[in-house]
């Protein structure tokens, strides 16, 4: 087939090499030319924290906006920053092999979070992880840290920081997984919705159908029902992608299981709930769904809107 793909992705280091990634293997299943096209977002200039400036999702809105004007086919997201509203005119076409979920612990001198010393300096950007490391460490000093995860790694270099946490997936993108001293086992630690995965969004009203059919190559149903079973949780909670919650799905056969903990922000409470389903599999994606809203159920009956009143909804 003869065309080029015009694939839109920020300009950090990690979108480019999850984006390049995306863009060799939609290349090499279709036989076609893709191209990447960047774009810059409020959440690349500001240096405010995430969470004033409107969580992870401040990420997505210009991708969106370049995409519903035509100036490119299809964005890469990473599906954690992605709110889990629906945008009208566009469709997720495509969940791609999800890397692994967990969090990783990067800190100086190769120390875990249990030897790191006490009043040691964690940084994170994110409200989860830090209602994560309190509940684990109270007497560690959490503090808001921004910018690209090299800007990060050299902060703790630097001595600014003791430690920082960042996803997995994204140093194995970047090939700095040696620089993890730590890392989290997920039945214990669970992440992000859709943490690891990303999701290719394009026009739903396209009338080319081409192009959704040269995206579907590259979904992975099993990375796009665990990723969607989390991201379903969290709607239901009404809490934001920058929330204190952590979830992890897992697909084991037609066995589908999510672990939600839901934290207050200084970590010293935590509702805990977990269930699992098996799948038929012709409803496979519907039945997942199902067991999100379960889950969200138990876990408002458990007093997740008594534990943080403000960001969960009822």
């Amino acid at each position: 087939m003869s065309r080029v793909i015009r694939l839109g992705t920020r300009a950090s280091a990690l979108a480019l090499a999850q984006s390049r990634a995306v863009a060799a293997e939609i290349s090499g299943r279709a036989g076609v030319e893709v191209e990447l096209a960047t774009v810059t977002t409020h959440g690349d200039v500001s240096s405010a924290s995430l969470a004033t400036i409107g969580g992870s999702g401040v990420f997505a809105s210009a991708l969106r906006e370049a995409l519903l004007a035509g100036e490119c086919d299809v964005v890469v997201h990473s599906f954690k920053d992605l709110p889990t509203a629906s945008q009208p005119g566009l469709t997720i076409a495509a969940v791609p092999k999800r890397e692994d979920a967990c969090d990783a612990l990067c800190a100086r001198d190769r120390l875990t979070l249990g030897e790191l010393a006490p009043g040691a300096r964690v940084g994170t950007g994110s409200p989860r992880r830090r209602a994560q490391v309190l509940t684990a460490r109270p007497d560690l000093t959490v503090a808001d840290i921004r910018g690209n995860v090299d800007t990060r790694l050299s902060k703790v270099r630097a001595g600014e920081f003791d430690a920082v946490i960042l996803a997995a997936a994204g140093l194995r993108r970047l090939d700095l997984a040696h620089e993890a001293a730590q890392l989290f086992e997920l039945a214990d630690w669970p992440t992000a919705a859709g943490q690891g995965a990303l999701a290719l969004e394009a026009r739903s009203d396209d009338a080319d159908a081409d192009l959704l059919e040269i995206l579907a190559m590259v979904d992975d149903e099993p990375s796009r029902i665990t990723a969607g079973a989390e991201r379903a949780v969290l709607a239901g909670l009404e809490a934001g992608c920058a929330a204190p919650v952590g979830l992890t799905a897992s697909l084991a056969l037609d066995s589908l299981s999510i672990r939600a903990c839901v934290y207050n922000p200084d970590g010293t409470r935590v509702i805990m709930c977990e269930l699992s389903r098996s799948l038929e599999e012709s409803k496979r994606q519907q039945e997942s769904l199902r067991l999100a809203a379960d889950l969200v159920r138990a876990l408002f009956d458990d007093g997740a809107a008594e534990l943080a009143p403000g960001w969960v909804g009822t």
